[in-house]
């Protein structure tokens, strides 16, 4: 069944009550064609719903579902004919996305669910075939989606601090559609050695006598570069940390490594580093100008100077803590534009706990004692800089 945009459209809306229900389960895939036509096929195992909507810049095709668990093997979705990237995860509460990237113009010609033939659920079918850029462009315009960003995910309830605390919002990289890096060993994601770490921290720092810390994410979820800014500064975070553990293609770099933000990166590898995590969004198919007009530059208003000393001292106690205790990178204490580091009244640092693609560090990285010794710096650090903060008048 061959369906046009209007026939897309006609299936965008995901009724509350599907929503409610338990997840969908997407238990098998497959995908062949060239790079003239492309089919995607996933199986679930209950009809879904679903809405398919286009992106520009790089061209993306994006499947929007309601909660779904992704039982799926790498191999079951791997990129191939006109798709060179496929993603796919949470988007948060009751929703989930697939991200189709393809390198040149395509259009969905059909999108269609039926039933399996053994009565084992249902199947989603996708095919695309190349357009050309007018095409595209056509589709683009045509489509009612407008790419628009929640605020702050809905249902998030945290305790309002107490008079005179210390509020330290703790993010956990990544999450949901997008994973982050791979272990080169374990395959263990970026996302979940964050999320890990994450909590140990949180639980650490909460011991501390008038510390209140947060996770930005609790769980597997996606949040946009923006939510978690916007989180941290609704929930009046006196300190921002954003939790990471990256690869590189010199697998025999290692240590932890801290980040400030700065409109000029200090070299070459937080250069790359920062341009690799400011894609996270993109990857997720949303686009930079769906963000508020206020972020949509890291460069505008860049940190206020005394926000900004802040945050140097922060990482400079960090650094301080783990010297000698756990391995560092050379210069440790490195900048570059990080959009997550923009708050421009919340100290923040970006900490690269280590790199998944060492195999010394990845181990390190999913062990749960190394986790503890490490918050355990941490919480000193932080100890650390709020007396040095209070006794400058912080």
């Amino acid at each position: 069944m061959r369906q046009g945009l209007l026939g897309l459209f006609f299936l965008c809306s995901v009724p509350a009550a599907q929503a409610a229900e338990a997840p969908l389960l997407a238990y098998g895939a497959r995908i062949a064609g060239d790079d003239a036509r492309t089919r995607v096929v996933i199986d679930f195992d209950k009809k879904p719903v679903f809405f398919v909507h286009y992106v520009a810049n790089p061209t993306r095709v994006i499947v929007d579902l309601p909660e779904t668990s992704f039982g799926l093997k790498p191999e079951d979705l791997a990129a191939r004919g006109l798709f060179t990237e496929i993603r796919y995860g949470a988007m948060g509460a009751g929703s989930a996305r697939v991200v189709l990237t393809a390198n040149k113009p395509v259009e969905i010609t059909v999108a269609d669910v039926m039933a399996d033939e053994e009565g084992r659920g249902f199947r989603l079918v996708l095919d695309a075939e190349r357009v050309t850029e007018e095409r595209f462009s056509g589709l683009l315009e045509e489509q009612k989606w407008t790419g628009t960003v929640t605020a702050i995910k809905a249902g998030r309830v945290i305790d309002p601090p107490a008079a005179g605390q210390f509020v330290i919002a703790i993010d956990a990289g990544h999450g949901g559609i997008d994973t982050g890096a791979i272990g080169s060993e374990t395959k263990m994601e970026e996302k979940s050695v964050t999320l890990a770490f994450a909590g140990e921290l949180v639980e650490t720092l909460n011991k501390e006598t008038g510390v209140k810390a947060f996770l930005t994410r609790e769980k597997d979820e996606f949040l946009s570069l923006p939510e978690r800014v916007q989180i941290a500064r609704q929930h009046g975070a006196n300190l921002f940390i954003s939790v990471h553990a990256d690869t590189l293609k010199q697998r025999d770099i290692r240590g932890a490594t801290v980040y400030t933000i700065s409109d000029k990166a200090s070299d070459h590898l937080a250069a790359n580093l920062a341009e690799r995590e400011n894609l996270s969004d993109e990857i997720a198919g949303i686009t930079l100008k769906s963000e508020p007009a206020e972020v949509a530059d890291i460069l505008i208003d860049l940190t206020r100077r005394e926000t900004q000393a802040f945050s140097v001292n922060l990482a400079r106690s960090v650094v301080s803590s783990f010297e000698g205790q756990i391995n560092l990178i050379n210069n440790p204490h490195r900048h570059a534009g990080f959009r997550v580091l923009q708050a421009p009244d919340v100290p923040s640092i970006l900490l690269e706990l280590g790199f998944l693609s060492n195999k010394q560090d990845e181990k390190l990285l999913v062990d749960p004692v190394w986790r503890k010794k490490v918050a355990d710096l941490l919480a000193g650090a932080v100890r650390s800089y709020r007396g040095g903060s209070v006794a400058n008048g912080g």
